[in-house]
Parts: structure tokens; C-alpha cells; sequence
């Protein structure tokens, strides 16, 4: 079977790309069936001067599991964007002081962003009692936390996860046992509706419903019922077998 490509990444254009030594260039291919919840991938590391047999059109499986592990050819336009791990995993003392209000407000941009928020928080719940709705408001600030600083969604090289599917698991290399980095996600959309996240559109075309495509499903990829597909890889070694998670 005939496996379909599905990126390919030059180190000059991704700084948060880390190729091995004498490599410069990554392919990601994968099989158009799942395996067995999701395509399973390949990952070839090559010197892109070597590449000179280039084929103008890759070979097709005669049959897939469903048309959207077809990905639509789309030039890269990479942004560079700090994202941070998802609550769930972070200490315990960090996330208590994710649902402490006044950590939010430490500096004046920091309350100007946040106090819209709140705002909109307390109209939503106007005949709750004061104390009632601060425990409420408390509580949602972890979710607001996930949706708008951590996990930065859509394809991605490096990052954190978006978990949820599943909560956060450990991610540790099958044959030496070390904590493996994040280093591709396939994801099904580039936004979501519930968050800030927004990919640079200069047409400012942000199409919605399941047949529009556009700028939030720009590759027509999908994992699953909506999710991402993310690759890991082990510091250790190149030649160390790869990790691949759907959430």
C-alpha cells in the first residue's frame, strides 16, 4: 500500500524544527487507513541537497479509509508562537493559583485583558450570590486558561498538546525510556470557535460548517471526530521509534 505524504519541512524556514546531524529536511508520510484509531505515520530525515529525484506526482493507494487522510497540498506560511502546557499538567501549586483571581491581575495589561472577561462572566450569572459566583468564576479560570494560552491549536512543530480526547499521559520513548518532544501535530482544524487562537489570514477569511473548508481546515484533514494527531520523538536518538497520540 502506497502511503500518502503529509508534510514536508525544511529547517530554514521552522526554527523549532531540531533536525539530526546532516539533515535539514523532514517528510511525514502515513497510511491512508487507520491504525487503529489513526493513520500510522513514517518519518524520514533527509539532506534536502541529496534530494534530486523528485516525483511531480506522489503515487495514490488504490483504496483509503475515508477521504480526509487526503491531504489538500498547502504552502506552509509558518507564524512562531509561545504556547504553555495544559493545566492538567501542570504542579498543584500552579494550578491553585490558576483559580486565584487576584494572580491574574499582577500587572495593568494583564487586568485590562482579564476584566472584560470577568465582566462578561458576572452578567451571564446576575441573581447567583456574590460568593456562589466567585466559586463558579474561580473554577472556569483553569478553562479559560486552556483555551487561550495553552495548547496553541492547528498544525504545529513543537508546542504542548491540546488534550481532549484523553487527559495528559506520559509520553517517554519505547526503547530507552526517556521523556520524548513534541515535534509534529496534524490537526484537523486551525482554530476553534471557543478561542482566541486565531491563525494570520490576511483576507480575513475565517469560513465555518462542515463543507467550508477555508482557513480553519485549510489541508482537509481529519483525526477522528475533530482531533489532532501529535508525533513525538526521542532527544536521545534519531534512529529511536517515534510516538503518535490522537486527543
Amino acid at each position: 500500500m502506497a502511503m500518502l505524504p503529509v508534510a514536508q519541512l525544511y529547517a530554514r524556514d521552522i526554527p523549532d524544527l531540531h533536525p539530526p546531524q546532516g539533515a535539514d529536511l523532514l517528510q511525514v508520510l502515513w497510511c491512508p487507513f487507520d491504525h487503529p484509531i489513526m493513520p500510522r505515520t513514517a518519518l524520514f530525515w533527509r539532506d534536502a541537497a541529496s534530494v534530486t529525484d523528485i516525483l511531480t506526482t506522489p503515487p495514490e493507494p488504490p483504496a483509503m479509509q475515508f477521504h480526509d487522510y487526503l491531504p489538500k497540498p498547502y504552502l506552509l506560511q509558518p507564524e512562531q508562537v509561545t504556547d504553555y502546557p495544559d493545566h492538567l499538567e501542570l504542579s498543584k501549586e500552579l494550578r491553585d493559583r490558576l483559580t486565584d483571581w487576584n494572580a491574574w491581575q499582577v500587572t495593568d495589561a494583564a487586568n485590562a485583558a482579564m476584566s472584560p472577561v470577568r465582566a462578561s462572566f458576572d452578567r451571564a450569572y446576575p441573581s447567583e450570590p456574590p460568593e456562589a459566583r466567585e466559586r463558579r468564576f474561580s473554577s472556569y479560570l483553569p478553562l479559560y486558561y486552556d483555551n487561550e494560552l495553552a495548547g496553541a491549536p492547528g498544525w504545529k512543530v513543537g508546542g504542548w498538546p491540546r488534550w481532549g480526547a484523553t487527559d495528559p499521559c506520559p509520553r517517554t520513548c519505547p526503547d530507552c525510556g526517556h521523556a520524548m518532544d513534541a515535534l509534529l501535530t496534524i490537526a484537523t482544524l486551525e482554530g476553534n470557535a471557543d478561542s482566541g487562537w486565531r491563525p494570520y489570514e490576511p483576507s480575513g477569511d475565517q469560513s465555518t460548517g462542515p463543507d467550508a473548508y477555508g482557513p480553519r481546515q485549510p489541508t482537509e484533514v481529519q483525526i477522528g471526530s475533530g482531533y489532532d494527531q501529535q508525533l513525538y520523538v526521542c532527544p536521545a536518538s534519531p534512529h529511536h521509534r517515534h510516538l503518535e497520540l490522537m486527543h
